[in-house]
């Protein structure tokens, strides 16, 4: 069988590591470093050579592109009209480069939106972790610096591409589990003594959200090249937020106004928690759990690009093709109380019929129309067609 996405993704990521052990990284607060064997491990991902073809596009554009010096003075964000035409968003190339040999690091946010390896990459995570997954990239020069001592507010994999890095990492948390709520402000100092290590090509480093950190490039002729893959889980306060539009509409007790005429009384607050006790009852029913679990999913069908197999010179599968469901498709099958189930996807939902869930099950591992029985042509040429399925 092939090796689906996640399976590569996983393997490129975190090697022999289990599921287990990825897990508990995931859901703790220790940092690790992934010694690789292989210093051309990341070269299909990445190369400065698809850097210079894409600031040649008029997709480099600001804020996508951006540019760091940590010598700065004040803040290391190189002002954007040092690089950029005087007019637009458009970078003006030869002062971005200019800038770049002055020490600025290249930072292009978000690259697995146009770079199809990256764009594989990330969504083979995606079907592991089930959230969405970014890369962002890093070119700074030798002996330079792009950030100073800071925190991410997600996860991240930090992936050395070429060239090497010198990282510090501290042990001390300041401000536990931060979120794009709580962006970092220059208000946090690490606490105890950092931790030097080299990232080198080939090498990984696994930083929680929160670990404080900084790293710049070793002095020599090469720059340092590095992909910071971001894990962009929802936090709770992000699903309630979204939980709440529904079910305010729904149910009495998420509609009951505040008391604010009796905060005056010596019993106010207690008339404020009598009005609190059926709302937070509500959003921990057994109803809103599986209504957050089915927007967690909604969400990364959604948000996500649909990378769709099929292309626009699309031929209909015909009843003996080997078909199986298209692995960088995001979607999920949901039952429904009438029976069958809704396939949503990027695209919507389609409600499928008990025997069509069936056929979806076998598509899963790969099968043809005709093995699928009477009617599963026109079901398989429909799930192609908007692009839910693949040859093999």
């Amino acid at each position: 069988m092939t090796e689906t996405l996640g399976e590569a993704a996983w393997q490129l990521a975190f090697g022999a590591l289990t599921p287990q052990e990825v897990f508990a990284l995931r859901e703790g607060t220790a940092w690790r470093l992934l010694q690789g064997k292989a210093p051309h491990r990341y070269a299909g991902l990445l190369s400065i050579a698809d850097l210079d073809a894409f600031l040649r596009t008029d997709a480099a554009r600001h804020p996508r592109v951006t540019m760091a010096d940590g010598g700065r003075q004040g803040s290391a964000a190189i002002p954007p009209d040092e690089y950029l035409q005087s007019e637009g968003s458009r970078i003006d190339l030869p002062r971005l480069l200019a800038r770049h040999d002055a020490g600025g690091s290249l930072v292009v946010s978000q690259f697995h939106e146009l770079h199809a390896p990256l764009a594989r990459f990330c969504r083979g995570l995606e079907k592991v972790f089930l959230h969405p997954v970014q890369a962002n990239i890093y070119l700074t020069p030798p002996g330079a610096q792009g950030f100073r001592v800071h925190f991410d507010t997600h996860d991240v994999l930090v992936m050395q591409v070429s060239g090497a890095k010198s990282w510090r990492v501290w042990d001390d948390i300041p401000l536990p589990l931060p979120s794009r709520a709580t962006p970092w402000a220059n208000q946090q100092s690490p606490g105890g003594a950092p931790h030097a290590l080299t990232l080198n090509p080939g090498d990984a480093l696994y930083l929680p959200r929160g670990v404080m950190h900084e790293a710049a490039a070793q002095s020599g002729d090469a720059p340092s090249l590095h992909i910071t893959i971001g894990f962009l889980e929802a936090s709770i306060a992000d699903m309630l937020r979204e939980l709440l539009e529904t079910l305010e509409a729904e149910n009495p007790a998420l509609r009951a106004s505040i008391p604010s005429w009796r905060l005056g009384e010596a019993e106010g607050t207690a008339a404020i928690a009598a009005r609190l006790a059926p709302a937070l009852s509500a959003l921990s029913s057994q109803t809103a759990l599986e209504q957050i679990a089915l927007a967690a999913m909604d969400r990364i069908t959604r948000d996500r690009l649909p990378l769709s197999p099929r292309g626009l010179a699309h031929r209909p599968p015909g009843a003996d093709d080997k078909l199986r469901l298209a692995d960088a498709m995001h979607h999920h099958l949901v039952p429904l109380p009438e029976g069958g189930g809704a396939l949503r996807w990027y695209g919507g939902a389609e409600n499928l019929s008990a025997t069509e869930c069936d056929w979806l099950a076998q598509l899963a591992e790969g099968t043809t129309p005709a093995s699928l029985g009477e009617g599963a042509l026109a079901f398989c040429q429909r799930l192609a067609a908007l692009g839910l399925l693949e040859g093999y």
